[in-house]
């Protein structure tokens, strides 16, 4: 538990996992001023860990034992795969020291995590996406019952040095977390090659095609968080009757975009569903 007379940020961290999301929280954590002397990784690749040792000045180790010794709030930033037997390794330190758990990996429940660890523990679970390595993320944060005030504000801390963060009440919606924000860049840039496409097939240049669709796309979403307008009144005022915008918009709708999206959000939040699940089938005991 963080003391109270201790910052957030200045209390130790450790993560588990140097990948590039750990690599961009720990450099959000900095830029929010936490020292690095109150930071540490451990990362199993010996030229990673050096690379962020270098970068960063924070202490980097092959050994996670070594990383989370001392530290108050564990980042676990591992691929989910190898989620169980990471915690498996670092369950009798995590019972001895209790610290914070935060986790990032998609598919990962906190009572699964919560087992894997001998249990009892203060988690939060975090949703993070790609936009988060340029500082623009937005990350969906679950805490289990076990997490209190302090615990929470430490963990939304950590996240929020890479863009907006938003607390949702039921994990059971992660999984649509994980559908919109988290393969939601996916969704984006998809539509930027359609749209890029579609102006090439009109005599376009690829080059300029792009750079209009990528701008235009950077306007829009900025307007969406800076106004204040809901979607649909940005949309009125960008749709003149009977203009361009209009005629588009008509496209869409024949073909169904909005059900389009329904369903890709509803097969990838299915999905996330699927991939906890799995995790359960393959951890359990056969007879």
């Amino acid at each position: 538990m963080i003391s109270a007379h201790r910052s957030p940020l200045t209390a130790p961290i450790a993560f588990i996992g140097g990948g590039n999301m750990a690599r961009s929280l720990i450099g959000g954590l900095l830029r929010s001023g936490a020292p690095a002397a109150a930071l540490a990784v451990g990362e199993p690749n010996p030229e990673l860990a050096a690379n962020l040792a270098r970068e960063f000045g924070i202490r980097a180790s092959a050994d996670n034992a070594a990383a989370v010794r001392g530290a108050s709030t564990w980042v676990l930033s591992v691929k989910p795969q190898v989620m169980k037997d990471v915690c498996a390794s670092l369950a009798s330190i995590a019972q001895e020291q209790r610290p914070l758990l935060v986790s990032i990996a998609a598919g990962i429940r906190v009572d699964q995590i919560d087992a894997w660890l001998g249990g009892g523990l203060a988690i939060v679970r975090g949703m993070p996406n790609t936009p988060a390595l340029i500082g623009a993320g937005a990350t969906g944060l679950f805490a289990n019952t076990r997490a209190d005030a302090g615990q929470r504000e430490r963990a939304e801390k950590i996240l929020r040095g890479d863009g907006i963060t938003a607390w949702i009440a039921d994990e059971a919606l992660m999984d649509t977390v994980t559908a919109i924000s988290g393969s939601g860049p996916a969704y984006f840039f998809l539509l930027v090659e359609a749209l890029e496409d579609a102006a090439v097939e009109q005599g376009m240049p690829r080059a300029t095609a792009r750079a209009l669709a990528a701008q235009t796309c950077l306007g829009a979403g900025r307007m969406l968080t800076e106004d204040g307008a809901a979607p649909a009144q940005l949309r009125e005022r960008v749709t003149s009757p009977n203009g361009t915008t209009q005629a588009a918009l008509t496209s869409f709708a024949a073909s169904g975009l909005h059900a389009i999206v329904a369903r890709a959000v509803a097969a990838a939040t299915q999905r996330g569903r699927e991939l906890s699940a799995d995790l359960d089938e393959r951890n359990t005991p056969q007879p």
